[in-house]
């Protein structure tokens, strides 16, 4: 068993997240006598080994690539998000191994001032 606080950093998450996870049972947890969450080792290990580990970021803009830039080590990709416009420089080795083309489906992850792409 592992404090909430560090089965978190080993998942690579926040706390707040791995507490969400708790209410909603994605993450078994138990508590000590002082009310406070421990991880079972594993339920670390059950986690960190699923394919494809989903990221905390919960503003998610599913939507259409309308257009990909590529220019030298990066690339510039629009995605059109139902009425929003969300457009993210990435590298062009990202486009290439996520396959990002116009037309194809993708979802823009906005977590502070960084976005991501996921296909």
């Amino acid at each position: 068993m592992v404090a909430a606080g560090e089965a978190a950093r080993r998942l690579g998450i926040s706390l707040d997240t791995l507490r969400r996870w708790d209410r909603e049972g994605r993450i078994v947890t138990e508590r000590d006598s002082a009310n406070r969450r421990l991880v079972p080792l594993a339920e670390i290990e059950r986690l960190s080994a699923r394919e494809g580990r989903e990221l905390s970021a919960r503003n998610r803009f599913p939507g259409i690539v309308r257009e990909v830039k590529v220019e030298g080590l990066l690339a510039q990709v629009e995605l059109e998000a139902g009425p929003f416009r969300v457009v993210a420089v990435v590298t062009r080795e990202a486009v290439e191994e996520l396959g990002l083309r116009s037309g194809i489906p993708a979802t823009a992850l906005v977590k502070s001032t960084s976005v991501m792409l996921e296909r």
